[in-house]
């Protein structure tokens, strides 16, 4: 493999062809330190359900009856550390809400289970909260707004921005 070489020869290629509009992302596997400890944060905080244990190494976990959205193991990892500051590797990966009053929701259990947010952001396009998962992983809930309703210029283009979200106000949502 030439890694060094992939960044020179990907530099002045243009795709022939856009990606498909209907791909989506699917699921994420992270690597914890801990399963029971990363368990009491995605299906005891978050209420993601568990779909499968393989042994006491690996959880898979859903919303909605889905195989799973969320891989967790300790395959590589097991006692590990998080990456330092300063190194590549995942910046977060992000979890959608359906609706406002159900981030409201998500935003009630994390006060609860007292984490702290490192972030609360209205984007234009959706609103969005910014945690660590206990194997530090960064980790966004989020709930977007309907394309309708995205801000954009005088020349039709997105104009995303980042702005304070009223975590007040979205809390007073939370069981509509």
């Amino acid at each position: 493999m030439q890694h060094a070489n992939n960044k020179s020869r990907a530099e002045g290629l243009m795709p022939s062809r856009l990606i498909d509009s209907g791909v989506t992302m699917g699921h994420v596997h992270l690597k914890v330190a801990n399963l029971e400890r990363a368990l009491g944060f995605y299906r005891d905080v978050l209420g993601f359900q568990v779909t499968q244990l393989i042994g006491d190494s690996a959880a898979f976990l859903s919303a909605g009856g889905y195989h799973h959205h969320i891989g967790l193991n300790t395959w590589e990892s097991l006692g590990g550390s998080p990456p330092a500051p300063g190194t590549t590797g995942l910046f977060h990966h992000a979890i959608r809400y359906p609706t406002r009053p159900a981030l409201a929701d998500a935003l009630r259990r994390v006060v609860a289970a007292d984490i702290e947010l490192e972030g609360a952001s209205d984007h234009g396009v959706s609103e969005a909260l910014y945690l660590r998962d206990p194997d530090d992983n960064g980790v966004e809930l989020y709930w977007d707004r309907s394309p309708e309703k995205w801000p954009r210029n005088a020349d039709g283009q997105l104009a995303m921005y980042t702005r304070h979200l009223d975590l007040a106000g979205l809390l007073s949502e939370a069981g509509r």
